[in-house]
């Protein structure tokens, strides 16, 4: 597979300072610094910028970066310096990200991150890339099932603008458990398998179902107590293991102290992110709604937890090596041309410091390439050698839905 890094993996390579009055010196220095993680391919962050986002940056936990700046027009004249430094430094770009809640319930603020979104899919077509990736989201003020009617009357739009430009918008299964000071655990409705071919189903009435896929991430699989084969498998069984476009590469480490604590649903008291009985009006307070998942689990950056068999087979950490062996064996990918991008979300390791965080960066890239090369290896002997010969391959592996 092709593997790559997401640009938010360092936010400040290029101090706001340079960055802002430069918006695409970001681009260049973060392609220059992908060649020296012998990175490959790129995933090119996008956001709005911290003087237009709904959302105070000392709310946020998760990584957001607006490397791509689009608070000017991204015209040709800016495409042909970023396609150029591509080209100096042998780096392709997989895609544009752009992780935001699209199903708002205010419709000002929903209506400023549809524009924006309308403005990525431009930068991409001008890039000459075929995808997009972000979430769908969710109106936090109704239910999941009106949520459905909300996704067919607000996100098909968006479909159809990047079918008009010829994109596909892959989606992030993340439950974003964070995202407000709210109880809602699900606050982006794209979170597992049911809901994908739900929302797919919405897409194929309108037309654009294949505009529709999914960007798999198996961190967020571990989060809600699920393994990846099994989630392979049964989108096999249901007729969609087609739905998969591509990969987020981020594990999940779960603590079972805190599961002990407070089960797989968080934190739901005192945490903090309400004061006098509401929510707080301080920022800083409002990063503690977290607590409802990173009290009970942390990211991990590949390679960077323990290996710990015990853990993969109780779905408290990722096995790669299985995870991209049943890629191989249960969905319908074109492997050669399916984009692995790296995403740093480790806390401990989440440095803004370039030279720190460049060796961390190589040794995660590095150890992804050879797990797939190793899954390629392993899948071409035992699918393809053996079988040419009539052998049968060795052993009973691990099963989908075993308990």
């Amino acid at each position: 597979m092709k593997v790559g890094v997401l640009t938010a993996a360092l936010q400040e390579l290029t101090p706001r300072a340079v960055r802002d009055p430069d918006p695409d010196r970001a681009i260049e220095e973060w392609v220059e610094f992908a060649r020296e993680l012998d990175a490959g391919y790129i995933q090119l962050s996008a956001a709005l910028h911290p003087s237009e986002s709904d959302v105070p940056p000392e709310a946020m936990l998760d990584p957001v970066a607006n490397t791509l700046d689009l608070r000017k027009p991204f015209d040709k004249d800016r495409a042909r310096r970023v396609e150029a430094a591509l080209k100096a430094n042998g780096i392709g770009l997989s895609d544009i990200g752009y992780f935001d809640n699209m199903l708002h319930h205010d419709a000002g603020v929903r209506r400023r991150k549809h524009e924006f979104m309308v403005r990525v899919f431009d930068a991409a077509v001008l890039l000459g890339v075929n995808a997009v990736c972000g979430f769908v989201g969710r109106n936090q003020q109704r239910s999941m099932d009106q949520n459905l009617l909300d996704f067919e009357a607000q996100f098909v739009p968006l479909l159809k603008a990047a079918k008009s430009r010829g994109l596909t918008y892959r989606v992030e299964q993340c439950p974003m458990a964070g995202w407000t000071t709210g109880d809602n655990w699900h606050n982006n409705i794209a979170y597992t398998p049911g809901t994908w071919i739900a929302l797919h189903r919405i897409c194929e009435q309108h037309g654009v179902g294949d505009e529709f896929r999914i960007h798999y991430d198996p961190s967020h699989a571990i989060l809600m107590g699920q393994d990846t084969r099994s989630i392979f498998q049964y989108l096999k069984d249901t007729g969609y293991n087609f739905l998969i476009g591509g990969f987020h590469v981020k594990g999940q480490v779960i603590d079972s102290k805190g599961v002990a604590a407070w089960g797989y649903g968080g934190q739901t008291v005192e945490r903090g992110d309400w004061v006098g009985g509401r929510p707080s009006e301080n920022p800083a307070d409002q990063l503690n709604a977290w607590k409802k998942h990173t009290v009970f689990t942390e990211h991990e950056l590949p390679g960077t937890a323990r290996h710990d068999p015990l853990a993969y087979l109780q779905n408290r950490t990722v096995d790669w090596l299985d995870h991209q062996l049943a890629a191989r064996e249960l969905l319908q990918l074109d492997v050669a041309n399916t984009h692995l991008v790296v995403e740093h979300e480790y806390p401990k390791a989440r440095l803004q410091d370039r030279e720190r965080l460049k060796p961390i960066l190589q040794g995660s890239l590095a150890f992804v390439r050879r797990v797939d090369e190793a899954a390629a290896c392993m899948f071409a002997l035992q699918h393809d050698v053996l079988a040419a010969q009539g052998i049968a391959v060795q052993g009973v592996g691990r099963q989908a839905y075993r308990s």
